[in-house]
């Protein structure tokens, strides 16, 4: 057997990605020659990192938005994705995670299947400017989706990327919340029903607070001092902070849902920090909530959960699942 000389790179192979969902296609390491063929504009941010394996600079904004659209282009099919300068690049890996847990949340009101088709109708609260969760839930799932934005900006962009890509467009309303205030109101019709609320709220209590996970965020990526500070993944004021944080917004949130309890079988939002927990039980209980599920999520050293809550009764559950699933 040869031994290798001290002068030899080793090339180091990522191992899969702990803690994302068995379903998730990204837990895997990326395939960076598939991704440059689905989207051939990735290749000038392709380069070798220290341990010789393809990447791209995750410190540069605009990578991280070519290997975003690469990987809408060759997972979930998109014909053409962008997002507005400065607005927020979610992760696709973390984002793919929420609906294949949705799906499991689900499923566990529907006698362990996961309920398929355009019948099945999720309320993203707060679309946002990329609209991830629809583009991955419609072609993994085939739910429909409708959702609500108070950001004219994002709406714009929104509009274009159903326009962009007709297929989507005919199983994604979008709709104007017009209200600062409300969550639910304006929002769901009187007599429409969904199956289940997903949100992705502001976490940060204030600017400064946004300011320093931003800090952070360099630091772990390996950012030099003195290099200009902007957020990799952008972000927005109303995409990454509110007066109170993400327990304040949540609570909110909760508190409306009770108003709207027999139009949607779960509620659903990201819980970003763990110290929010006790104050979201106290409001989920305060509320009636009939049932509240957990859901750990991990993606590297980044945890999460996804907090779940209904309002149905046993039988209204039972009839829910008839009309809706069977």
């Amino acid at each position: 057997m040869t031994t290798p000389s001290k002068d030899t790179k080793t090339k180091i192979l990522p191992a899969e990605k702990a803690g994302l969902h068995a379903r998730n296609p990204h837990r895997f390491p990326y395939d960076f020659k598939v991704l440059v063929k689905a989207c051939p504009e990735l290749s000038p941010f392709v380069s070798l990192n220290k341990y010789g394996n393809e990447s791209v600079d995750f410190a540069n904004p605009a990578a991280v938005i070519m290997l975003n659209r690469a990987l809408l282009m060759h997972f979930y099919g998109v014909a053409e994705w962008d997002i507005p300068a400065g607005y927020l690049c979610p992760p696709i890996p973390g984002r793919a995670d929420y609906i294949h847990h949705a799906a499991d949340l689900l499923a566990s009101s529907n006698g362990g299947k996961i309920p398929y088709g355009k019948s099945v109708r999720i309320l993203d609260i707060g679309m946002g400017a990329s609209m991830v969760y629809p583009i991955i839930g419609h072609k993994v799932y085939d739910w429909s989706f409708t959702g609500s934005e108070i950001d004219p900006a994002a709406i714009a962009s929104i509009k274009r990327l159903l326009k962009a890509n007709p297929r989507l467009a005919q199983d994604v309303e979008l709709r104007l919340q017009k209200s600062a205030t409300d969550i639910f109101k304006g929002i769901i019709k009187s007599g429409e029903y969904f199956d289940l609320t997903i949100s992705n709220p502001p976490f940060h209590a204030s600017l400064a607070e946004a300011q320093a996970g931003t800090e952070r965020k360099w630091k772990n990526l390996g950012r030099n001092k003195g290099q200009k500070e902007t957020r990799n993944f952008g972000g927005q004021y109303t995409e990454l902070w509110c007066e109170g944080g993400e327990q304040v917004f949540i609570g909110k949130m909760i508190e409306q849902s009770k108003d709207i309890a027999e139009s949607c079988y779960w509620f659903s939002t990201l819980v970003s920090k763990s110290e929010s927990l006790r104050g979201i039980y106290r409001t989920l209980k305060k509320a009636g909530a009939v049932d509240v599920k957990t859901i750990d999520m991990a993606q590297g050293q980044k945890t999460s959960r996804i907090v779940a809550w209904s309002f149905l009764s046993k039988s209204r559950r039972t009839e829910w699942r008839l009309r809706n699933w069977d």
